[in-house]
């Protein structure tokens, strides 16, 4: 059994200066990253799960402010005692574009209320609580792909509503979505492409990059192909 001390002194033994460097580069943290590589944190997490007090120790973890060690809070916790409130809690802590990626898909779109929460959040004025609604609805269009496509669309109707958040990190959330819902299947695949051009015709900067960019991979060969609509 490993005390959450004991993880946080093996984390920083791991630290790598020519990682953070280029973590800095691609906005990755908030100086508070060590340079480990999400490979070494995941081999780390499939180890410590099967401690019994795997959650406890990332409640612990995530306190600690330390990059890495918050990520693999993310991957310790566990998602069916992980409260609505705790939910809120991180989220407002968010700093940077992959620690909101990666919370959600390790653990924010396992939970219960996440949809709920998807649909607050992108209401929110904060840059990563909006950012993180959004990526919610990706994980509900890539990972949730027997749930109803009826879902999708009212996604889609937000992403409209608030394709002029000319904020890096929400507009790129925003594109990520609209692509990831008309890639889901041949259904959505028309309406996504009709969201995309109502956007563009909203004319703002970022309305202008989030459509053109969906309307450039959704009708590319090799996305029409892999829905079958071309042969």
């Amino acid at each position: 059994m490993q005390t959450a001390q004991q993880i946080l002194a093996h984390l920083r033994s791991l630290e790598n200066k020519a990682n953070q460097a280029g973590m800095k580069r691609f906005a990755i943290g908030n100086d508070n990253t060590l340079g480990i590589s999400l490979p070494v944190l995941r081999d780390m997490s499939k180890s410590l799960k099967k401690q019994s007090d795997h959650h406890i120790l990332a409640k612990t973890l995530w306190q600690s402010n330390i990059h890495e060690a918050m990520i693999l809070a993310s991957m310790l916790a566990d998602p069916k005692l992980f409260s609505a409130e705790e939910m809120d809690s991180w989220t407002h802590q968010f700093y940077s574009w992959d620690i909101c990626d990666q919370v959600c898909t390790n653990l924010f779109h396992k939970t219960p209320y996440y949809l709920e929460k998807a649909f607050a959040y992108s209401y929110h004025h904060e840059e990563f609580v909006k950012r993180c609604g959004f990526v919610l609805m990706v994980q509900y269009t890539v990972h949730h792909k027997k749930e109803s496509d009826d879902m999708c669309l009212q996604f889609l109707k937000r992403i409209e509503e608030e394709a002029g958040d000319e904020r890096n990190f929400v507009k790129k959330a925003l594109n990520w979505c609209l692509r990831q819902i008309g890639k889901r299947n041949t259904f959505l695949h028309p309406h996504a492409l009709a969201a995309a051009h109502q956007i563009l015709a909203q004319g703002s900067r970022s309305a202008r990059w989030i459509a053109h960019d969906a309307i450039r991979e959704l009708e590319s060969e090799a996305v029409k192909k892999r829905l079958g609509l071309i042969p």
